[in-house]
């Protein structure tokens, strides 16, 4: 079967509200008054990372269960709008939601709605199975359906990327996404020794890479059997926000391995994909373009400043 997907993006489709407070952790008050505003847009990690593969010129491809709410709405016209071919299941319980406390330095703080999910939310599996075997590669969000439609994935012989997030290293519930992904992603902020949790998942795993992102301290890599360290990269403007940074890094990433690129030449891609992510408004969803991408490690190849 002809490969026309170049990445099938499985789950991570929500809304999110953005309340800018004035620091975090929020101490206790009876009020705060806020400012620039609350805004809800669409944009949770399944819609970003599909956003940045698309923005970097990659054929991509989104699956997920949605409402038929107004919520479910704003993530249609995400992909409407930014031209990203999205197959939706039904979702009953409503589309996924979450609240993003965000503070001055761009940390953010993000609050999930667990009451739009069931027990037994599925993705079909045959339709699963026969976007697997449209796609080159596919990159699974963490949201419960998706732990089911990872053997579908594997028997369909595409490879597999997933993002542990904030995982401890030990909840049980992040092992069949660490175990079955051939690229694992993972934030170092909860491991107590990221290393020790890379060669874990690469010994008791598929993986043949892993990427702990350390925010502004680069990222780490574990690849052919050795840990090497990827700088951070300084974003072309003042960082605003980290909100879908590690959802960015994974897109470069990605695009840096689906182009050829050796894993470390890929991290750097990541890091200046993540980079860009910061200087975006939690307000808004954009993503680097191929263009600039290649224009930002032109000029690190160089030596020389990235335009802005």
């Amino acid at each position: 079967m002809s490969r026309d997907i170049d990445v099938l993006v499985l789950g991570g489709a929500g809304v999110d509200t953005i309340v800018h407070v004035p620091e975090l952790p929020l101490p206790y008050a009876d009020s705060y008054m806020i400012r620039p505003g609350i805004e809800t847009r669409a944009g949770q990690t399944g819609d970003f990372v599909a956003l940045g593969l698309h923005a970097l010129g990659l054929r991509t491809h989104h699956l997920d269960l949605l409402g038929d709410d107004p919520e479910g709405d704003l993530v249609r016209a995400l992909h409407r709008d930014r031209g990203i071919p999205l197959t939706e299941v039904p979702q009953p319980a409503g589309t996924k939601r979450a609240v993003n406390l965000v503070g001055p330095d761009g940390r953010r703080l993000s609050l999930y709605d667990d009451t739009r999910a069931r027990e037994t939310d599925r993705l079909p599996e045959q339709l699963v199975r026969e976007l697997a075997l449209a796609s080159r590669h596919a990159h699974v969000s963490i949201t419960y359906p998706c732990a089911f439609a990872l053997p579908v994935l594997w028997e369909a012989g595409v490879t597999i990327s997933t993002d542990l997030h904030d995982w401890d290293g030990e909840n049980p519930y992040h092992e069949p996404f660490a175990y079955t992904a051939d690229i694992v992603f993972v934030s170092a902020t909860a491991l107590a020794d990221p290393e020790r949790t890379m060669r874990r998942i690469v010994e008791r795993g598929r993986a043949e890479v892993v990427v702990a992102t350390a925010g502004a301290e680069g990222a780490y890599l574990l690849s052919d059997g050795e840990v090497t360290h990827v700088p951070a990269v300084d974003p072309p403007t003042p960082v605003v926000d980290s909100n879908g940074a590690g959802d960015s890094f994974a897109a470069g990433f990605l695009y840096g391995r689906l182009t050829g690129e050796t894993p470390g030449r890929s991290a750097l891609y990541g890091a200046v994909a993540g980079a860009y992510a910061c200087t975006v408004p939690a307000t808004r969803a954009d993503a680097i373009t191929r263009t600039e991408l290649l224009d930002q490690m032109a000029h690190r190849d160089l030596g020389v400043p990235a335009r802005p």
